[in-house]
């Protein structure tokens, strides 16, 4: 649960700095999405890379906690 929540949140503050990014690159001064569908794509794209991410994540700790845990127990 806490990693969709970090996952969700931190897709927008993606999307943020995506757009920046291009706007430095570019030397523009807006982005235009081309509609709610191309954002939600971007979005989408974001959560699934965060979620993936932090699964890594999880899944090492626990990895990481289990051989900790097996080796002390001699």
């Amino acid at each position: 649960m806490h990693r969709t929540f970090f996952s969700f949140i931190g897709s927008f503050f993606l999307i943020f700095i995506e757009c920046y990014l291009v706007l430095l690159l570019t030397d523009s001064t807006s982005i235009e999405f081309g509609g709610i569908g191309t954002f939600i794509n971007i979005w989408a794209m974001n959560f699934f890379l965060l979620f993936t991410i932090s699964t890594d994540i999880k899944l090492y700790l626990k990895e990481k906690k289990a051989e900790n845990n097996n080796t002390f127990s001699h």
